[in-house]
């Protein structure tokens, strides 16, 4: 059973919790899936969620290559959820680490995230920690990325219909490199409420 360890909520009031625990497990309207361009789903949480969620996931995933082409950072595909206790599946493309202009590259690809569940009408979605499996990406330059993005996301749309967005971790060490995350993160926010 997944197990929320943090939460903040911001003053629109959408919440954002840390969870240790399983992305396929989520009940939420849409998990998102860390994916390559081609959406070929061959290992990791890609393999897990597709796995999971059964062939629905890897047909839609070929028929929107087939018609869109591969996958940016900023639009990610979306299939539905198949056996998943989740509606969709967002399939996003983070940044390979050493490919240059990475920090930049991953908040994007989290905003596309964001936008795409607008565009569905999604009120809650679950993200694992995008990049920093086979992609490299550092972990506690991660979690800065992702907390400051969410931060400035609903900061900017303070009545945005997402009201609940969960990093859904999965080993511990990624559980306590974001723990530590954001308890400095929000720590820093309390103090510059302070100032």
């Amino acid at each position: 059973m997944n197990n929320t360890r943090k939460s903040h909520y911001y003053p629109g009031g959408q919440i954002l919790e840390l969870v240790n625990g399983d992305i396929t497990q989520e009940k939420v309207d849409a998990i998102i899936n860390a994916a390559n361009s081609h959406l070929s789903h061959g290992g990791g949480v890609a393999a897990a969620i597709a796995r999971n969620g059964g062939q629905v996931i890897y047909d839609e995933s070929r028929e929107w290559v087939k018609k869109h082409g591969p996958v940016s950072h900023a639009e990610p595909a979306y299939t539905g959820g198949g056996n998943l206790p989740s509606r969709y599946v967002i399939h996003a493309v983070g940044p390979v680490w050493g490919d240059g202009d990475e920090d930049e590259k991953l908040r994007i690809t989290v905003l596309g995230v964001l936008k795409r569940a607008e565009e569905l009408e999604l009120n809650s979605i679950a993200l694992p920690a995008i990049s920093t499996g086979i992609y490299g990406f550092p972990l506690e330059r991660a979690a800065h990325i992702f907390l400051d993005t969410f931060q400035q996301y609903f900061s900017e749309h303070p009545a945005s219909r997402i009201n609940t967005v969960r990093m859904v971790l999965y080993d511990r060490n990624s559980q306590e490199v974001f723990q530590k995350a954001f308890d400095r993160w929000e720590l820093s926010l309390n103090n510059n409420r302070e100032k």
